[in-house]
């Protein structure tokens, strides 16, 4: 260590201290939200978010201190933004999901009146029941958005019932708490009064929920809020993360108003390259607060972000070009294109397996070469990924091929580190999860 880092204030959150032993996670923990991290990781959260405890220790390997700024380009719902918060960190998180950008904002809004918050609440719950109880007509949403949805994501009286809280809390216009119970909305929602299930792909239960007790799950979140709220400390509340609505592959429209070499690191999890729509995952709440409103919407959002899967590949996408002389990402997609020829394999679908692979990490190529300015000199980069095989079980190493692009744009390869192995039932293949940790050194 040099004399420069002992001079700095680092967290080291895995750092054994008073004779506790180092904490081992095993593979079956590795991704698990642990009691000790909930606050705040649990107002809303995707089900296959890394986990905290993974942001604690890169902060540490990082050697990171308040002074240094934590970018997450790939921000999803917040997880390291809120981790870095924790730590009294200043960070900035990129996000172009409108669902998963206003989560992440609304997790690092520590500042509310916690009383009048709650006091709030209960007077729109207790409204809302009471408008609930004397309304005869089953209020619905336009065609055009439940045709965004997956059919029976939400059964009539549940929908019914929280388009009535919904209501009463835009009506509100509290601008100190709205965000905070349209979060609890979403969450209490989609958790308690969705046909919806998580595993890892979102899909409708066999048994329908018929009814739900929406405003009280709703008021039960919102408690939730506030007692995460009251535990944490006056300091810590004062750090506020900004979190930019914006496609990660072109960062300095993303960060103009950030100087050059002010990044310190990054951690993040970029989508994987797979068969995974992630909007489907936000789909029923970006629709209830008023995210997307038609088809139109939906696809001009899914152009912001990065392409991974055949359900956001488009006629004039490019991102191919920045990678044309990656010998390996090419063969790749070849190789999965003339197994679907040899396999008979025609949809649409399936005819875009070889363009995902080559726009993935074409896309990716763009992201980090979009980065390099922001970054200080030695700043450290933890990349999230995971091992694929959704294209016609074609193998795809996506820590490996990530670093080697990233070592052609000028990076330093530092390591890469196991995560946790899981196991793809599609596939019945061991899938490695891994961090690639880079080194910005111009």
């Amino acid at each position: 260590m040099t004399e420069t880092m002992l001079s700095r204030q680092v967290y080291f959150p895995f750092v054994p201290e008073h004779g506790q032993k180092r904490r081992r996670y095993y593979n079956s923990d590795a991704n698990k939200l642990f009691e000790q991290d909930r606050a705040f990781h649990q107002w809303y959260r995707f089900v296959l978010s890394f986990p905290p405890h993974l942001v604690q220790e890169y902060i540490g390997k990082f050697q990171l201190c308040k002074e240094d700024v934590l970018l997450d380009p790939f921000c999803g719902t917040g997880t390291t933004l809120v981790e870095a918060k924790k730590h009294g960190l200043q960070s900035i998180g990129v996000e172009a999901n409108k669902a998963a950008h206003f989560a992440s904002t609304v997790k690092c809004d520590w500042t509310i009146d916690i009383n009048n918050f709650v006091a709030e609440s209960e007077q729109i719950a207790k409204l809302a029941d009471k408008k609930i109880q004397s309304c005869k007509k089953i209020r619905i949403l336009p065609d055009e958005q439940m045709e965004l949805l997956l059919e029976c994501s939400i059964s009539p009286i549940p929908l019914h019932k929280t388009l009535i809280l919904l209501e009463i809390i835009n009506e509100t216009q509290q601008t100190q708490f709205t965000k905070h119970q349209r979060l609890a909305l979403a969450a209490s929602t989609v958790r308690d009064a969705s046909n919806l299930h998580f595993g890892p792909e979102v899909g409708v239960t066999r048994i329908k929920k018929q009814d739900s007790d929406v405003v009280a799950n709703w008021l039960a979140t919102i408690n939730m809020f506030a007692r995460d709220l009251k535990e944490i400390s006056t300091q810590k509340k004062k750090t506020r993360p900004e979190v930019i609505l914006g496609d990660a592959r072109c960062l300095e429209d993303c960060l103009q108003n950030y100087e050059y070499h002010s990044v310190a690191a990054v951690f993040t999890s970029p989508p994987y390259p797979n068969e995974k729509d992630y909007t489907r995952t936000t789909r029923l709440e970006s629709v209830l607060l008023g995210f997307l409103h038609n088809k139109s919407e939906l696809r001009e959002m899914k152009q912001g972000l990065l392409r991974s899967n055949s359900r956001n590949i488009y006629k004039n996408d490019n991102d191919d070009h920045f990678i044309n002389n990656h010998s390996e990402v090419i063969k790749l997609a070849e190789t999965i294109e003339s197994k679907r020829i040899a396999m008979g394999k025609t949809s649409g679908f399936e005819k875009m397996y070889h363009k995902v692979v080559l726009q993935y990490f074409g896309g990716m190529t763009r992201h980090l070469e979009s980065l390099k300015p922001f970054l200080r000199k030695g700043a450290m980069l933890g990349y999230v990924v995971g091992d694929q095989a959704s294209f016609l079980q074609v193998y795809i190493p996506t820590g490996k091929i990530l670093a080697d692009i990233a070592v052609n744009l000028g990076y330093k390869l530092v390591s890469i580190d196991p995560f946790r192995t899981r196991f793809a039932t599609a596939t019945k293949m061991k899938m490695n999860e891994e961090i690639v940790v880079l080194q910005w050194i111009p």
